[in-house]
């Protein structure tokens, strides 16, 4: 019957249909592997937007305040002042900075508003004036004070403070600015004298203190102590009038007394060499450059304006922290005002 292979073809390819369907995903069947399901993607949280705009330069001026914010002119909380919260200070806004300070801080010893005055300065002087100067000054004779003339150079009055901190009037009586040396007459007892070195001979090597009242306001505001030797008998340039020591000095020993291991004075501190500009000049840093004027000059300066000067040759060696306190009591803490 020619119905009969028709009805084993048909037969045979209904019994194929479910083994191919059968097959592995991805095998190289005839059908296409099935399709996996589309990856989900997580909806961010709420990001926080960054700033578009360049922040505001260092000390530069701020921005336009928002909305809400301080306009010109009006203090802001923070940066110091109290803002909400009990005195707490608030910080900037997001993308300010705070401005910096622009005045210069005061000078080392100096005073400002509400500031207490630094040591050996006090307060404002009578009759309005102020210090402009310091420097150091020793009893020569009775009511006598031997100083520098540039220490007194300009002054329209000066003050003598004593040991004991009590501060009395003195007048300048004589200047001689070859010599940088100046007399001042006080009307108050101002100490004992101190004697001069009656025979005029130096020695390099010989050992000297000085005894003084170096950057008044800075360093301690009693009198600072030091030792040296006399290393030239001439000063800058063979100046015939100065000595050169060793002993170290500052800015407000100018004036005071340079004494000998005997307690008596030998020379007048003047000056110290400028190390700095040496420095630049030479590319060297000179240390323990110093100078005093000589007690020969210092007496003869004493003579000529009608001063007799105290005059030892000989005494017991001491040693420097005993000349100190033979000095401490004639030695004065002088103020230039104007």
């Amino acid at each position: 019957m020619r119905s009969t292979p028709l009805a084993i073809a048909l037969a045979s390819l209904l019994a194929a249909v479910p083994v191919a369907a059968q097959k592995p995903s991805g095998s190289l069947g005839n059908l296409p592997p099935p399709q996996q399901p589309a990856p989900q993607l997580q909806r961010p949280g709420p990001q926080v937007a960054l700033p578009r705009d360049k922040p505001p330069p260092l000390g530069g001026p701020a921005r336009p305040p928002a909305f809400g914010q301080p306009g010109p002119g009006l203090p802001q909380p923070g940066f110091g002042l109290p803002g909400p919260g009990f005195g707490q200070p608030q910080q900037p806004p997001p993308g300010q900075m705070a401005a910096l300070p622009r005045n210069k801080p005061p000078p080392l010893g100096a005073t400002g508003p509400g500031q207490a005055a630094a040591p050996g300065q006090g307060g404002a002087p009578p009759a309005q004036r102020r210090q402009v100067s310091s420097g150091t000054g020793f009893v020569v004779a009775p009511r006598q004070i031997m100083t520098n003339q540039h220490v007194v150079d300009g002054c329209t009055a000066m003050t003598a403070r004593l040991p004991g901190g009590q501060e009395i009037a003195a007048t300048v009586i004589a200047a001689d600015t070859q010599r940088d040396l100046a007399l001042l007459r006080t009307d108050a007892d101002a100490g004992p004298v101190l004697p001069f070195r009656r025979a005029a001979e130096m020695r390099r090597g010989e050992s000297v203190v000085t005894y003084g009242f170096p950057l008044a306001g800075l360093l301690s505001s009693g009198p600072t102590l030091t030792t040296g030797d006399v290393s030239a008998l001439a000063g800058l340039g063979d100046n015939a009038r100065q000595i050169q020591i060793s002993a170290p000095v500052q800015q407000g020993n100018s004036g005071g007394p340079l004494l000998d291991l005997r307690g008596h004075v030998v020379g007048v501190i003047v000056s110290k060499l400028n190390a700095q500009r040496i420095a630049q000049a030479t590319g060297d840093i000179p240390q323990n450059v110093n100078f005093a004027v000589k007690h020969t000059e210092a007496v003869d300066f004493m003579r000529e304006h009608g001063v007799q000067p105290q005059l030892e040759e000989t005494g017991t060696m001491r040693t420097a922290a005993e000349i100190g306190e033979l000095a401490h009591a004639s030695t004065l803490f002088l103020r230039c005002l104007r």
